[in-house]
């Protein structure tokens, strides 16, 4: 193997990985930070030894043992934590006096485990929304601050900045390495599922930028929703987050023209749609919806996401259904958005003038100022009721509120589109 497929081998190792070797650390020294510093070092020593040595046969064994061995060694140095010195000690003479240290076991040991309690600790409410979302990329994802900054728009020392707060946040906050039990469980669970989700989102759909869609964000979500599953098999919106986003990231192909443009749900070419992930996550909602009834959030949104998937033709949805699970989605979280998405599937199940009505109650929300698909649904509804001028003034101020070029000149197309007839 050249050098350069080594590196390679290297960094998608540590892709694959970094997740189960920081949260294994975690545990090790009760420091996220400092679990992140000695993987970190023992993937400096991987980039010099492998190269010669080559790639072992089991990398993510040798990384783990080689970041335990330092911890060790600094914990002895600096004469900290004598009693888990003492501990560690004892535990690392018994290996070194096998004739074979049992790598596989020191990587294995409490992984799951250990896994969950690093999605928990990295979504903790003690940080910013902002500091959740680059601290679970970071350590869950894989990805690299240059990474987490290009995907999200923003600087990368910003970037920087958020992950290292985060974790003396953390630090100085004692916040301890551990799954929360009874009513805090349901808390915490909420702010991972909304992290994930918030990840997988600005992927969907980027709120700003040339681009349409960042496809890498919604693969990056994807794995860690199926991680969290395997995690926590008996929570049912576990489930449903994951039946969600399977069945929108199969419609990605489809957003998209081969230009980059973007193309909305009902004129999609569903051929496009992918029908491996819709199959995944029709099996997930399934198995989300036998484990709750009544319905929870995402449960709610999955079954939503199913009507379409179901849908062979744009004409073929079943608007009623999903006006009707809207109308149970705002019972469990009200919320202005989903009152506009309910507007826009009264729409289209009873028509333009009843959907308007519902939009127009929602135009004086002060949440919904600069939220740029509020003037967009209006235009759209005004423009099927024939009522272009005022349909040309909605588009144009949706184009001004949109951060994202690809949406903007979209809106631009259609407000043209009202002058033009």
């Amino acid at each position: 193997m050249t050098a350069t497929e080594t590196h390679r081998a290297i960094q998608a190792v540590w892709r694959i990985e970094s997740a189960r070797l920081i949260a294994g650390l975690a545990r090790f020294v009760r420091d996220v930070g400092r679990a992140e510093e000695l993987a970190q070092d023992a993937l400096v020593a991987a980039l010099e030894k492998w190269p010669q040595a080559g790639v072992p046969e089991n990398p993510g064994a040798w990384l783990m043992a080689t970041a335990k061995h330092r911890a060790i060694d600094e914990m002895r140095r600096n004469q900290l934590l004598q009693r888990k010195h003492e501990e560690l000690g004892q535990d690392m003479e018994a290996q070194q006096a096998q004739s074979t240290p049992d790598l596989d076991a020191a990587l294995d040991d409490d992984v799951g485990d250990d896994l969950l309690r690093l999605v928990f600790t990295a979504c903790h409410p003690v940080l910013s929304s902002e500091a959740r979302v680059a601290l679970t990329l970071r350590l869950l994802g894989g990805l690299t601050t240059e990474e987490i900054a290009r995907a999200f728009l923003v600087p990368e020392p910003t970037i920087a900045q958020r992950i290292v707060r985060a974790k003396r946040t953390l630090a100085e906050a004692h916040v301890p390495f551990e799954v929360p039990r009874g009513p805090e469980l349901a808390e915490r669970l909420s702010s991972v599922l909304g992290v994930i989700y918030l990840v997988f989102n600005e992927g969907y759909s980027a709120t700003a930028g040339d681009d349409w869609m960042r496809p890498e964000l919604c693969q990056d979500a994807l794995r860690l929703g199926r991680i969290l599953t395997g995690l926590m098999p008996d929570e049912p919106e576990v489930h449903g987050l994951v039946a969600l986003m399977e069945i929108q990231a199969s419609r990605m192909r489809a957003r998209v023209s081969p230009a980059g443009e973007p193309v909305l749900l009902l004129d999609q070419n569903r051929g496009l749609w992918d029908q491996l992930l819709i199959r995944r996550g029709l099996a997930a909602l399934e198995r989300g919806e036998q484990l709750a009834s009544p319905r929870g959030p995402y449960l709610s949104q999955a079954a939503i996401a199913a009507c379409h998937a179901r849908a062979r033709t744009a004409g073929d949805t079943d608007w009623a259904r999903i006006a009707a699970l809207y109308g149970e989605l705002a019972q469990l979280m009200p919320s202005p958005v989903v009152e506009l998405n309910r507007a826009v599937a009264v729409s289209m199940a009873s028509g333009p003038a009843a959907g308007l009505e519902l939009v127009d109650e929602l135009t004086s929300e002060p949440s919904l100022k600069h939220y740029h698909l509020l003037p967009s649904v209006r235009g759209d509804l005004l423009f099927k009721l024939g009522r272009l001028d005022e349909a040309r003034k909605e588009f144009e101020s949706a184009a001004s509120l949109t951060r994202n070029a690809r949406e903007r000149k979209l809106l631009l197309e259609r407000a043209a589109s009202c002058a033009s007839r």
